[in-house]
């Protein structure tokens, strides 16, 4: 199976688990899903009146889409790497990171030592990687696992 084949097959079985989620929870939602990056990308939105907002907190989703991921491996036996955004949660999670960072970087500025942020997940690091180069600053992630964190330091 090519791995365009691979991740329809991860979106599609995703978005039929975000659906059963959103009727069994009685939330209102439009699903979308999109492919780049080597990803599968669904989002769950809403015109109008929504009773979304429920579940649109970037903890709640992320732990939602953990769980998709998981439900999604066990149909295909393979890890997934699928994104979810609900109401809009990518991008209130994008404005969180871009305060760490820019935190960190003025931390950086007044004391001239490189920066230790908190663990993270892969995809919020590259996020963060990309801001800090943005600003004109280096970073690196350390750590193994669960403790794998991104240090800033001068470019």
């Amino acid at each position: 199976m090519s791995r365009e084949a691979e991740l329809e097959q991860e979106g599609e079985i995703a978005a039929d688990f975000i659906e059963e989620f959103l009727d069994t929870a009685d939330l209102d939602g439009d699903l979308e899903i999109e492919f780049r990056q080597d990803r599968a990308y669904i989002s769950v939105t809403s015109d109008g009146e929504s009773n979304l907002g429920k579940v649109s907190d970037p903890e709640v989703v992320e732990a939602l889409q953990e769980i998709t991921r998981m439900a999604v491996q066990a149909k295909t036996g393979e890890n997934s790497r699928l994104i979810l955004d609900i109401g809009g949660s990518r991008e209130i999670k994008n404005n969180q990171l871009r305060a760490i960072v820019d935190k960190a970087i003025a931390k950086f500025e007044e004391t001239g030592k490189a920066q230790h942020l908190k663990p993270m997940s892969s995809y919020d690091r590259k996020l963060v990687h990309d801001m800090v180069s943005e600003a004109g600053f280096s970073s690196e992630s350390e750590g193994q696992g669960k403790d794998r964190h991104i240090v800033i330091d001068k470019a």
